[in-house]
């Protein structure tokens, strides 16, 4: 395993696109990581099957001509962001991969953060905190911040110290180039395609890794934070109930093809102890703990609140169930989903 001092320039980010709908996030997602300081070595734009798109990041790159490398990409595997990471990953030359989403901007700091985390050669990732950036700066009075996963950000539950985890949030995490090589990278059958709620991507290769080597570690800082932008369209009751089911599906795929004890180790944790904590604490203010002056509609959203924390189970429960039930399996995988071809050594070493 590689130990020494790790510097950010042994730190590639790589942001992956798919739609002109997120152009202006896109844009303050390239700036996020342009300014850090200290810098990474390189950013990686990966577009996925939108050669326009393409186009205009390299025009919007030239305009602001930013003082960290900028290369864009068209994802050369199959559509999906599974697809586009493994490009993103097959042409990084340094021994750190980190992903950012791009509809999430990183904090000041973020690069140096994700750098200290990797003094030990036994961790073999670092992640993150991703906040909700809601529209109109309040999340929706109806919505339970233990199911902040639906929108792609942290929840409660998640380590608040620096801590091993199981898994990353996709949209702010980084991992060890050539442990990604090695684990095949990304798995194409799993992952968003486009507007299709599907996940679990990330879940699945973190928990490759850390099979892979006895000791290996992926570690969870809250301090490496990213702001993720919540768009109107994931508001609402009916999305939140469809990518709750999707994420049901997700985990049965995952459970599939690496066994329920890995795949369900979090979610068991999860539903035992976080959801029903969530309900305890909500009935509670119902029934007295809330100041008499409270707004009655304080009361009235802890009453909805604790209502989709048990609609949200029961719904990914059974998309987990429908999908064990039907037998849906995901395909075996290759023995490598990188391209090989551009798949070369890390130029730069940790320590080097």
């Amino acid at each position: 395993m590689e130990s020494g001092a790790m510097g950010s320039d042994d730190i590639t980010v790589v942001i992956c696109a798919y739609t002109h709908r997120r152009w202006n996030d896109l844009c303050s997602s390239i700036t996020s990581v342009v300014t850090q300081a200290p810098p990474p070595f390189e950013l990686l734009v990966v577009t996925d099957h939108n050669d326009e798109l393409g186009d205009d990041v390299v025009d919007f790159v030239a305009r602001t001509t930013p003082t960290v490398p900028v290369r864009v990409l068209r994802n050369t595997g199959p559509q999906g962001l599974s697809g586009a990471r493994n490009t993103g990953v097959a042409a990084a030359r340094t021994a750190v991969v980190a992903f950012l989403d791009d509809d999430a901007t990183a904090d000041d700091g973020w690069v140096q953060t994700m750098v200290a985390g990797y003094t030990d050669g036994r961790v073999r990732g670092v992640g993150g905190h991703a906040r909700a950036r809601w529209p109109g700066g309040r999340r929706p009075g109806w919505f339970p911040a233990e199911f902040d996963w639906v929108v792609g950000c942290s929840y409660p539950g998640q380590p608040t110290v620096c801590e091993p985890v199981r898994n990353f949030i996709g949209a702010n995490m980084s991992l060890r180039r050539d442990d990604i090589i090695a684990a095949g990278g990304f798995h194409t059958g799993l992952g968003r395609v486009g507007r299709i709620p599907l996940g679990c991507e990330e879940t699945e290769l973190c928990i490759r890794i850390t099979r892979s080597s006895a000791g290996a570690r992926l570690v969870f800082d809250p301090a490496m934070a990213v702001a993720h932008r919540v768009t109107e369209d994931r508001t609402s009751p009916r999305y939140y109930l469809r990518r709750c089911y999707a994420e049901g599906v997700s985990k049965a795929a995952v459970s599939g093809l690496v066994g329920a004890a890995d795949g369900l180790a979090s979610e068991r944790t999860y539903t035992a102890v976080v959801l029903p904590r969530g309900i305890a604490s909500r009935i509670g203010g119902l029934v007295g703990l809330v100041p008499a002056t409270a707004a009655a509609r304080s009361r009235a959203e802890m009453a909805t609140q604790s209502a989709m924390i048990v609609a949200g189970a029961l719904v990914t429960a059974a998309g987990y169930a429908r999908a064990r039930l039907s037998g849906a399996t995901v395909p075996e995988r290759a023995d490598s989903q990188i391209p090989i071809a551009v798949a070369q050594p890390a130029l730069r070493k940790s320590g080097t």
